[in-house]
């Protein structure tokens, strides 16, 4: 057993690195650096934890530490980059679930008194645990079925949805007061318990309600979600620590979550509420009225126009990632490089299916990251641009944001490449994105559509070159 002095040094320093690493994982160059402040921050507190807070049961949380360590180096090792996203969501799942049970559990501890005031404030700490958890354990269930693809991007729009939504609110406070009535009274637990089941009900609903054209949000605000239910519980345990780290993911992810809804031009409200997009980009071209004539080239003539260039802007979405295109697309910037034309990336807020996800992938394939910029970086350099290329990307470069009024994207900020002198698309098929609308990039006079799976055909760009 270390000192209580020990402990509290040691709970300090983690907070500190725990500030660093959040302050290192804000810029590309030293994100590797601030991953490293996490690790080394999250190993004090655990030990610190484990030799001056922990009294007994010892072989229980050795045997929980083995079991949970060996879990998760199994499946870091096993899940490809491409799986982040879903690997993230059933992540917050976890936190979520760990603060449910550590709520129960304290409640249910007979060693834990308080009286007056002091229980009702305990009582309510609790409360709000298990009311977070529980929330965001079944919306982080029903992000990972998302974006693993096991279950359908299109929202599940329910006949007055909203005034549910409002009723469980209301129902999950009555049921509070009750819960504190009675628990100062000895009993508290089926109000307890029909609280949880509202709280998962309510973060089912409130994901299936969203489409996959707002699932970065949904990602980023269920990391903040996870970190107010850390916190919750570190006031249930009186464990500064916890309260302070739960506090910090919980603020950085709602911060987050605002950046992404500027990006997106979408309110917040609004994607809680729901109902953005449709089927996750299943409609074929047969099914949207088309707008012109579409213009296919093969690889040798995509190796043609960008030896001949003088700009090139590569544009990333999740086509590259479920292709994993990203080392080949990272070989062609190389043998461009080397010929003299100026490689650039353009990366937007919301590509992908999480926040930074095209980063993650540029940097896991080595791409230099003084090439890579986002979206208000290069915005305004299009016009300039020879070639531009759009591997996988489709409503982050739709212009009916701009063109279309009435469109489900409109007014969304999106990758302005038709500006250049000719875009290259690489698409499977003619199908929408998440968002489900018509794409007019596709159909413009100097757009070339090059079709198939992005890797094997960036492998023949990649031999032509």
């Amino acid at each position: 057993m270390i000192s209580s002095g020990i402990v509290t040094v040691s709970y300090i320093a983690a907070t500190i690195l725990f500030i660093l690493a959040l302050g290192g994982l804000s810029n590309q160059e030293t994100a590797r650096r601030g991953n490293w402040y996490g690790i080394v921050g999250m190993a004090i507190a655990l030990f610190a934890t484990i030799f001056g807070v922990v009294t007994q049961h010892y072989v229980i949380l050795f045997v929980a530490l083995l079991v949970g360590g060996s879990v998760g180096i199994v499946l870091a090792r096993r899940v490809q980059m491409t799986q982040m996203p879903e690997l993230v969501a059933i992540l917050h799942s976890l936190v979520g679930l760990a603060a449910v049970t550590v709520g129960f559990a304290n409640f249910m501890d007979s060693s834990v008194h308080f009286a007056g005031v002091e229980r009702t404030i305990h009582d309510i700490e609790t409360y709000l645990g298990i009311l977070i958890g529980a929330v965001t354990f079944s919306g982080s269930i029903i992000a990972f079925g998302k974006l693993s693809g096991r279950i359908g991007g299109k929202p599940m729009l329910l006949p007055a949805r909203h005034f549910m939504n409002l009723g469980l609110l209301l129902a999950a406070i009555w049921f509070g007061r009750e819960f504190v009535i009675q628990s100062a009274a000895g009993g508290g637990m089926m109000p307890l318990v029909i609280m949880t089941v509202i709280a998962l009900l309510f973060g089912i609903h409130m994901v299936m309600a969203i489409g996959g054209a707002d699932m970065p949000v949904v990602v980023s605000m269920l990391n903040s979600y996870s970190g107010w239910a850390a916190s919750a519980t570190g006031f249930m345990l009186s464990n500064d620590l916890l309260i302070v780290t739960g506090a910090l993911v919980g603020s950085s992810g709602a911060i987050l979550s605002y950046i992404m809804c500027r990006a997106m031009n979408r309110k917040f409200i609004n994607v809680i509420a729901g109902g953005f997009g449709t089927g996750g980009g299943s409609s074929s071209a047969g099914e949207a009225e088309q707008e012109g004539e579409i213009v296919a080239i093969d690889a040798q003539e995509t190796a043609a126009l960008l030896e001949n260039a003088k700009e090139v802007m590569i544009i990333p979405g999740y086509g590259m990632a479920v292709a994993q295109a990203q080392h080949t697309v990272y070989e062609i910037t190389k043998v461009l490089r080397s010929k003299g034309v100026n490689v650039r990336f353009g990366i937007h807020p919301v590509a992908g299916r999480m926040p930074g996800h095209m980063n993650v992938l540029l940097a896991e394939a080595r791409v230099p990251y003084d090439i890579v910029y986002e979206m208000d970086e290069i915005n305004d350099d299009f016009p300039n641009v020879d070639v531009s290329v759009v591997i996988g990307a489709n409503d982050i470069v739709n212009p009916s944001a701009q063109e279309v009024p009435d469109s489900p994207i409109a007014g969304m900020p999106v990758l302005e490449c038709w500006k250049g002198e000719t875009t290259i698309v690489l698409k499977r098929s003619m199908a929408t994105g998440y968002a489900g609308v018509q794409n007019p990039l596709f159909y413009k006079e100097n757009t070339r559509m090059l079709f198939g799976d992005a890797k094997e055909t960036l492998d023949q760009v990649l031999k032509a070159l």
